[in-house]
Formats: C-alpha cells, sequence, structure tokens
C-alpha cells in the first residue's frame, strides 16, 4: 500500500514537473527577446564614469520588474544592453578604458555599442574609440543576431563643421543596403545609428533604402532624451543619455508585439509620457 501511495505520488509530482517546464517555455516565448538601450554617455576625457553608475545598477535591477498594467508580464533578463553612440567626451585611452571597465565589471550583461560625433575627436580626430570599436564588433559599421532578430549597426561620418541635424552617408545606407539584401525575407530587422529620427535629414532615403525589409525599429541618441517617432509605418526610438536623464530604455520583441518603454531609475517607475512610450504590432521573430 505505502509502494502504491508513494508511486503514485512520483507520478504527480513529475506530471506538476511537465507542466510547470511547458508554462516556463510558453512564458519565455510570449516574452520574447528583451534588451536595454542608452545612448550619449559622454564619459569624462579622464575616464571618469561616476554619472554612468546609477544608470547601470538600475539595468543590473531591472529584470523581474512588473511593466505597467496596459504592457504587462515582467521585465526579461536582457540578452544586451545597446548604447547609440557619443560614448565619450572626447575619445581619450583614460575615458575609453574607463568605459570598458565599468560596462565589464559592473553591467551584468553583454554590450553593444556604436560610434557617434564625439567618439571620432570632432575637428580634433583620433581613432581611440573607432580601434575599441572594431576590436569588439569587427567594424565600425556591423550585424549580429539575437533571439531571431537581426540587428544592423551602422556607422556614419560625421561632418564636425555642419549642423547636429545632419544625413546618413552614402557609405553607412550602402552597407545598410549591403545586409538587407543578404537578410532572408520577413526577417525581423533593427538598425541603429547615432543620429536619432529628428537629427537624420535623410530619412526617406534611409526609408526607400529599406525597401520590402521587415524593418520593425530603427535606434538613435544624439540628442539625449528618450523620444518615439512614427514616420511612413516605421518605429523609430530615441535612447535617453545618462549624463543628462535618470530613464533607461526596455525594449520587449515578442512574436506579434514590439514595447520601447523608459525606466526612471531615480523616481524608481515608468514613464507615462505617450511621446516616449512605443507599444505597436509587428511581425516579429516566429512570424
Amino acid at each position: 500500500m505505502i509502494e502504491l501511495l508513494r508511486n503514485r505520488l512520483c507520478a504527480v509530482m513529475t506530471w506538476l514537473a511537465c507542466l510547470l517546464l511547458l508554462s516556463g517555455s510558453a512564458n519565455a516565448a510570449e516574452l520574447g527577446l528583451t534588451f536595454f538601450g542608452w545612448s550619449d554617455q559622454h564619459v569624462k576625457t579622464n575616464g571618469d564614469v561616476s554619472h554612468l553608475v546609477a544608470a547601470i545598477d538600475a539595468m543590473n535591477e531591472l529584470p523581474g520588474t512588473h511593466f505597467p498594467r496596459a504592457i504587462g508580464q515582467q521585465v526579461g533578463r536582457p540578452a544586451f544592453v545597446f548604447g547609440c553612440g557619443d560614448v565619450t567626451e572626447w575619445p581619450t585611452h583614460a575615458a575609453v578604458r574607463g568605459y570598458s571597465k565599468v560596462i565589464t565589471e559592473r553591467l551584468k550583461f553583454p554590450c553593444y555599442d556604436i560610434m557617434g560625433n564625439h567618439d571620432d575627436g570632432g575637428k580634433v580626430a583620433s581613432d581611440t574609440m573607432k580601434k575599441w570599436i572594431i576590436k569588439r564588433h569587427g567594424g565600425l559599421s556591423y550585424t549580429f543576431d539575437q533571439g531571431g532578430v537581426h540587428f544592423i549597426s551602422l556607422f556614419s561620418q560625421f561632418d564636425p563643421n555642419a549642423k547636429p541635424a545632419q544625413p546618413l552617408t552614402r557609405e553607412s545606407l550602402a552597407f545598410l543596403r549591403k545586409q538587407l539584401t543578404r537578410t532572408s525575407a520577413g526577417t525581423p530587422i533593427v538598425v541603429a545609428t547615432h543620429l536619432c529620427f529628428d537629427a537624420i535629414t535623410n530619412r526617406d532615403e534611409l526609408i526607400d533604402t529599406f525597401g520590402k525589409a521587415n524593418v520593425i525599429l530603427v535606434l538613435g541618441g544624439h540628442y539625449h532624451k528618450a523620444t518615439v517617432h512614427r514616420y511612413r509605418g516605421f518605429q523609430f526610438v530615441q535612447f535617453p543619455s545618462p549624463r543628462d536623464q535618470t530613464e533607461v530604455t526596455v525594449v520587449r520583441i515578442a512574436p506579434d508585439r514590439l514595447v520601447a518603454i523608459p525606466y526612471d531609475h531615480a523616481r524608481k517607475q515608468w514613464t507615462d509620457n505617450r511621446e516616449k512610450i512605443l507599444d505597436v504590432k509587428i511581425r516579429g521573430p516566429g512570424k
């Protein structure tokens, strides 16, 4: 009798374990790909990164935080953190070393970065940051895949003698066009540049370059504040600067839904500013 009860108990426990595994797999699929975004870190020339610590610590603590009710669920563990350029105020060796150290020793997640206009030294050119980006990512413009999404990171040479708003260069658009032709039809694509929506003066040329590709999101920085724009059916998200803001952006890409929302770590709450929140239907990974 005791042996029979023991066998039945084992069967029930096995059944419950299977249910939990199936539930966990469903939740993971529903959550999709999560990553965090920031930009314009502007590490000082002496390598001081103290102004980045609050944002980094907030990102480390965000997984498991409940999203606003309208979004639902909790923040998943991010696959990475993406930075949209201007890592340095000016690219000294100390600034690059300071940033490299803090993102590898304090930040708990992998980090991808692209060059901003401050990172090449501007009128007093320096290749220190360029060498660092190339060593980490294989090129100033580069691609990677994560969670069924193809990411295209664009370097666009900035003219220091021109206005803050400029066109993306022919070279950057040529790189984009080449990568799009190599990407399977229907693959969800995220494009990242330093210049944000308001700063890209050839937005139509950029969108024309997309062609029929499934570009679900364009990331940018440059103007330091979190914003969202929709143009010609495409979504643009601008990441906040930890130098001037107390926000980081959480991006979640699910099979049929894309969400981007800033979290204010000083106030310990999500923004309720609709101009900063993206929540749209997409043809995401697996669709």
